[in-house]
């Protein structure tokens, strides 16, 4: 568990990539996250496969939904 959350420090200030339970993919700068992987998000939006992406600004994301995070294309 401790090099899952040492990667996650040195994705602190960069763009992710978080897909969600349900479906939902978010990609925003990573500002903060805990050890129940409750994340926030800076200049986020949720990415649709057939529009734009919709712009979200600053969220919180809670644990309990993340399935995947990763460093954003």
């Amino acid at each position: 568990m401790a090099d899952t959350f040492a990667l996650l420090e040195e994705s602190v200030d960069k763009a992710v990539y978080v897909k969600l339970k349900g479906g939902k993919e978010v990609r925003g700068v990573l500002k903060s996250f805990d050890q129940h992987l409750n994340i926030i998000l800076q200049d986020a939006e949720e990415l649709r496969r057939d529009s734009e992406p919709r712009k979200l600004g600053r969220i919180l994301i809670r644990g309990d939904n993340v399935v995947i995070v990763s460093p954003a294309e």
